[in-house]
């Protein structure tokens, strides 16, 4: 409604429309009381006093910007008020002109308190990290510091309650954190020595000291903060439709004026008078006010709502894109499983026991940075094991590790070791292929003499991932494909358990990108989600980017559309659903728009209109047009 951004409450421009409108207001208080008291001062004067005041503030508001728009010969609302003003003190209507004059001044600041209320909901986000920080300094004293002046690597103590100021990594003590306002969680996340945490998150009820790993201007929440600030500049296709048709709605609608002005009286012999006057009032009501505000408020508030929820969109056309998916493309590991392995059994052969068989199997690993030891090292602390290291530990390229505990030699690795080592049996063999089959990994442990036992590990899926997919079909996807790099027999099983409709396995990066190609020629819309790193390129080749989990990392958050930054998958349908409905609100508000504008342009071309009543009339379809998009900020899900 508006050039540029929305005019601020402070600025002198709207506060000068605003007082024509004050003036406009006396004057009715004016009359009301010279009715009743003899002061003996013309009652005509004052009229002419209040209402000249009342025009020339609400000139001023439109009068420059309308001056510029004829120079540039690109027509708009503003030169269509302003000459309906003018052409209203022509024909003698000075209180039709002070009527269209204050409505529209007041319609001006309806639309930027509508658009700034939706910026709030955003700019809330730079009120959730405290100015200062508590720094622990040396000898234990602790002095209280601006954020933008705390150096990375320092140490600062975070107490019950608190806000934590900057990102960094707990170095003591424990906690819960509410991590809501970053990654939308809604359950507290427990917090230890070695865990990360954001600025703007919510220390519970244990005091935290935390190395500060990031400064103030390049936390989690500042870097958000910047995204949805560059996202609010993209335009979505709504809006672009939107500008394309008010550039050629209001010079259309300036020609159809003219022409109502100049044919009934020339051609019919009608009276000039009357027919300026409807065309002055086709003008007002032609005026795409409440067109033009109907979409950039609704993306606003959509863009506010999902960052509160934890989920990043970057900009107006990926608010409107989920809408329209027919297909999902998974990542497995990362996505759809935690991607840390984990012990899921432990199998026991030719007598041993199981805390035999780990407290080996540990013993070995103690000296391995292979990403399974950091699991079985886990698992054997978990069950209160205080792991011995072996002696003279060896790696054997490919296939596993030797080493000596206890005074015997033991080997550890996969089947291939087995089979070289020609310790195979059938129930070996049997076992093997029943935990292969069900997508678990297989670490065999064995001495000289035989094999000891088996320790079968699996990547966990996510607790959340069934009912995501099953929302997700539920939202009306039609296809959702897992695509992983890991083996077919892994793939198949975890595909099964969680129902999707496609599984590819062994994907190489560039033959996920194939798939996805083939996805969008097949399907039209198709969103790729995944970690936003390793999968980057598929990631850009699919309609959708979608990376989650990404809080705390910025590459990730820079690589897709729309980030997550939480690994909640329930989002996935969330994040449709919401787009959805900005898109039905945009498209109600729209219509609405269009609907009014065609039933008084209808009632002005048969004078059952007045000026003021059209001003009104558009006035109040911005109102209406402005609280349905706010509705998108109240709370969902």
């Amino acid at each position: 409604m508006q050039e540029g951004n929305s005019i601020a409450w402070n600025n002198s421009v709207v506060w000068t429309g605003l007082s024509g409108g004050f003036l406009f207001i006396a004057l009715f208080l004016w009359i009301a009381i010279s009715l009743r008291l003899a002061t003996g001062i013309r009652v005509e004067v004052i009229e002419w006093l209040f209402l000249g005041a009342s025009i020339l503030c609400g000139l001023r508001l439109v009068f420059p910007k309308a001056v510029r728009a004829a120079r540039r010969f690109q027509p708009d609302m503003n030169l269509l008020m302003t000459i309906a003003i003018l052409g209203a003190i022509i024909i003698g209507e000075y209180f039709e002109a002070a009527s269209v004059a204050f409505l529209f001044a007041l319609a001006e600041a309806l639309e930027s308190w509508s658009v700034r209320r939706a910026h709030r909901a955003i700019k809330g986000l730079l009120d959730l990290s405290p100015p200062t920080a508590r720094v622990s300094q040396a000898g234990g004293v602790e002095e209280m510091r601006p954020i933008g002046e705390v150096p990375i690597q320092s140490r600062i103590i975070v107490k019950p309650g608190e806000r934590i100021p900057l990102d960094g990594k707990v170095v003591a003590g424990t906690s819960h954190v509410n991590q809501a306002p970053i990654t939308g969680e809604s359950i507290p996340v427990g917090k230890q020595t070695g865990d990360v945490v954001f600025a703007g998150t919510v220390n519970g009820n244990g005091a935290l000291e935390v190395e500060t790993t990031k400064a103030a201007d390049d936390t989690t929440v500042a870097h958000i903060i910047r995204l949805i600030e560059e996202a609010q500049r993209g335009r979505s296709p709504s809006e672009r439709w939107v500008e394309r048709f008010a550039r050629l709605y209001t010079p259309t609608v300036m020609a159809v004026a003219l022409l109502v002005f100049i044919v009934p009286p020339s051609v019919f012999g009608q009276a000039w008078t009357d027919w300026f006057y409807r065309s002055l009032v086709l003008l007002v009501i032609a005026c795409p006010c409440a067109l033009v505000i109907s979409t950039p408020v609704s993306i606003v508030a959509a863009l506010a709502t999902a960052a509160r929820h934890g989920v990043l969109i970057k900009g107006g056309a990926f608010v409107e894109a989920p809408a329209k998916l027919q297909a999902i493309a998974l990542d497995k590991t990362g996505t759809l499983t935690e991607g840390l392995p984990s012990v899921r059994a432990i199998i026991p052969l030719n007598g041993h026991t199981e805390s035999e068989l780990l407290e080996r199997v540990a013993a070995l690993e103690a000296r391995s940075d292979h990403p399974l030891a950091a699991a079985i090292l886990e698992h054997a602390h978990s069950a209160g094991m205080n792991v011995q290291p072996a002696e003279n530990y060896q790696e054997i390229p490919g296939k596993g590790a030797t080493g000596d505990w206890k005074g015997q030699t033991y080997r550890l690795g996969s089947v291939r070791l087995l089979q070289e080592r020609g310790q195979q049996t059938p129930e070996v063999e049997q076992r093997i292929t029943g935990l292969a089959n069900q997508g678990q990994t297989v670490v065999v442990i064995g001495n000289q003499r035989h094999v000891c036992g088996l320790l079968a590990l699996a990547d966990t899926v996510r607790p959340s991932a069934k009912t995501a997919l099953a929302d997700l079909k539920s939202a009306g996807i039609r296809h959702v494909i897992m695509l992983t790099g890991d083996t077919s027999t892994t793939a198949e099983s975890i595909g099964r358990a969680l129902g999707v409709d496609e599984i590819r396995s062994e994907l190489l990066p560039t033959e996920k990108v194939q798939v996805v190609e083939t996805l969008v020629r097949k399907y039209g819309s198709v969103a790729m989600v995944g970690d936003g790193i390793n999968d980057a390129p598929a990631l850009a080749t699919a309609t959708l980017g979608v990376a989650m989990g990404v809080a705390g990392s910025d590459a990730a958050i820079e690589t897709a559309d729309i980030a997550l930054m939480s690994n909640d998958l329930t989002k996935l349908a969330w994040m449709i659903q919401l787009s959805r409905r900005t898109l039905r609100i945009i498209q109600q508000n729209i219509s609405f728009s269009l609907l009014v504008k065609v039933t008084f342009v209808a009632l002005a071309c048969v004078g059952y209109s007045t000026l003021w009543v059209a001003i009104a009339a558009d006035m109040g379809t911005s109102l209406l047009v402005i609280l349905n998009s706010l509705r998108l900020l109240q709370r969902q899900g």
